[in-house]
């Protein structure tokens, strides 16, 4: 008898189920990602061939070209109990929703009377919101209090973290968990400028303080 011959024919995949889920998961991520808040100043900072990066748990102060001063506190949880201690030296009140945007937000630069209007002022619109920035002066100081604080508070969150480390049963070291100090400095702003904002860091006795450059060239191991 003949053999039959069976007709030759590619596979083909249904990829209609993938096309949904692909949607699907652009959806999800789309609604459940947090953005990065834009930062209300913009420094060039001078360079270096430094390989280090900026860690996590960060106090950061900042000085753009005019000598204005920004600050800027990484953890969440550190920003609130920060605030919440200098809205209460301060006697300046904000609601709770603003406090809860505030534990969020990135860069800030404003006196304590300016802060409810600064917090009122749409995200877009605080870039060019009019202020002279933190106050330094030696008579009205509001930056050596928000550093006092935010370095108490960061302490407080870097032990918490430690302790959780240690439950999860790794052998963490309580350096990686403590704040560090960081200052950023615009290329033109002026000497004197930042060292006044060095000063309030010896005054507070944090001397392990940091500085941001931009990469010139790729480190020599």
């Amino acid at each position: 008898m003949p053999k039959i011959k069976m007709p030759k024919g590619s596979p083909t995949i249904d990829m209609t189920p993938m096309v949904d889920l692909a949607f699907l998961l652009v959806t999800f991520f789309m609604l459940t990602a947090s953005f990065r808040s834009a930062e209300p100043v913009i420094v060039e900072t001078p360079s270096s061939i430094s390989d280090k990066i900026i860690p996590d748990n960060v106090l950061m102060v900042t000085l753009d070209k005019d000598g204005r001063v920004f600050f800027n506190l990484s953890e969440p949880e550190a920003r609130r109990e920060m605030l919440t201690n200098m809205l209460s030296k301060y006697k300046v009140s904000l609601n709770e929703e603003q406090i809860d945007e505030f534990s969020f937000m990135s860069t800030f630069g404003c006196t304590m009377q300016e802060l409810p209007s600064y917090m009122q002022t749409e995200a877009a619109k605080r870039a060019s919101f009019p202020t002279e920035g933190i106050p330094t002066d030696s008579t009205h100081n509001e930056l050596l209090d928000w550093i006092s604080f935010a370095a108490a508070a960061a302490g407080n969150t870097g032990r918490t973290a430690f302790e959780e480390a240690k439950a999860k049963g790794t052998d963490p070291k309580m350096e990686d968990f403590k704040p560090k100090f960081i200052l950023r400095v615009d290329s033109k702003t002026l000497y004197k400028d930042a060292a006044t904002v060095i000063d309030v860091f010896r005054e507070l006795n944090l001397n392990n303080l940091n500085f941001v450059t931009s990469a010139e060239a790729i480190p020599v191991n």
